[in-house]
């Protein structure tokens, strides 16, 4: 009995590491939504034109 517990111990180990690596391979995949990648970069030429005209005058 003590040797079929010995023998599924790296099968264990082996199957955790295989769902592990899907895991992360899933979530690499469909990663979540990321605010960072939506902000505006600056100003753009709406407020560059108003700005410049204030600056004018």
């Amino acid at each position: 009995m003590r040797s079929a517990q010995t023998t599924s111990m790296p099968l264990r180990r082996r199957l955790h590491l295989i769902i592990a690596r899907c895991q992360a391979l899933l979530d690499s995949i469909s990663h979540p939504y990321r605010p960072e990648l939506h902000y505006m970069r600056g100003p753009g030429p709406k407020w560059h034109a108003r700005h410049q005209a204030s600056h004018r005058t």
